[in-house]
């Protein structure tokens, strides 16, 4: 691991930030060797970083279950977030929140495709299709989608044939277990080699369906099967998924981690989520799946302001 020499602070100025950024998830951080105040290397290239906003048309999604269930609002929050800088609209027809229960393909598909539809005939906008089911990632396909984002990284029966036929951008997520059953005992004897294990399993069998290597993304899915402590040891080294010379995807937005963290309700997460955001980005990050969109295109223009000085 590069040492970088940490900028030098006047006292007051190390009160400011350490005042802003929680200051559990510092300790936390620190354990494992991330010093959020050290220099950022040059080497990050803040242009290629994207914000991705999530809008979720669920009743039942952790953070905002039913808030844009309805299309009128779905496109209101989408306007929203494009004045807000949005660079991707990831939209999401079922839960995969801890102990979620399954949606059918046909509520799935009512959920996700007239608002996918409304979206690309109003708006000049990326847009991700969250979904782990082969006909829904057709039919929105076949409706302009833009890039396809799999909890369940194509393992489900049919997907990878269906993509094999595309050229969009796939994202291919680390979870251990299943929605329903995957926080009651994660457990792992080497957590970041064995999601690079299974990233290299998973770009091998996308390979051999036809997908190129180029096309996808990886994230080794915050939340998903993983304690706090296990979510903070990703974060500390998510550098070490760069082995692949592809994309990466970091969604920490409102999670438990930070929650249980800075024992926070979902609306008191935000400096949480944006510290966990700007450690992703400084270590590799190409995508931040975010809820927030607002502050988090404002943390990457300050980050991108003080990058043009180092």
């Amino acid at each position: 691991m590069i040492r970088l020499k940490p900028y030098r602070l006047e006292p007051s100025s190390k009160a400011f930030l350490f005042n802003y950024i929680p200051i559990r998830l510092i300790k936390a951080l620190h354990l494992n060797n991330i010093n959020p105040l050290q220099k950022t290397p040059k080497r990050v290239d803040y242009s290629s970083v994207k914000v991705m906003g999530i809008l979720n048309v669920t009743p039942d999604s952790f953070s905002d279950g039913g808030k844009f269930s309805s299309l009128e609002k779905g496109l209101k929050q989408v306007d929203k977030m494009m004045a807000d800088g949005v660079d991707i609209i990831d939209i999401g027809g079922e839960s995969t929140r801890p102990g979620a229960e399954k949606v059918s393909e046909k509520e799935e598909l009512s959920r996700v495709i007239p608002l996918l539809k409304a979206i690309k005939s109003r708006f000049n906008v990326d847009v991700s299709i969250d979904t782990s089911k082969a006909i829904v990632m057709a039919e929105s396909i076949e409706h302009s989608a833009d890039m396809i984002n799999d909890v369940r990284a194509l393992q489900n029966e049919g997907c990878i044939n269906i993509l094999a036929q595309t050229n969009i951008p796939i994202c291919l997520m680390h979870m251990q277990g299943l929605p329903e059953t995957m926080q009651e005992n994660p457990s792992y004897s080497n957590i970041i080699e064995e999601i690079n294990c299974f990233f290299e399993n998973r770009i091998s069998a996308c390979h051999q369906g036809g997908i190129n290597k180029e096309r996808l993304i990886l994230d080794p899915g915050f939340g998903f099967g993983k304690t706090i402590d296990q979510n903070f040891e990703l974060l500390a080294e998510y550098s070490q998924f760069k082995r692949f010379g592809l994309s990466l995807l970091s969604g920490t937005s409102r999670k438990s981690m930070i929650g249980n963290l800075l024992n926070r309700n979902i609306k008191q997460r935000l400096a949480g989520s944006l510290t966990s955001a700007i450690i992703s980005i400084q270590q590799g990050a190409n995508i931040i799946r975010v809820h927030d969109v607002q502050e988090t295109v404002d943390a990457l223009k300050t980050l991108k302001a003080v990058a043009k000085f180092q």
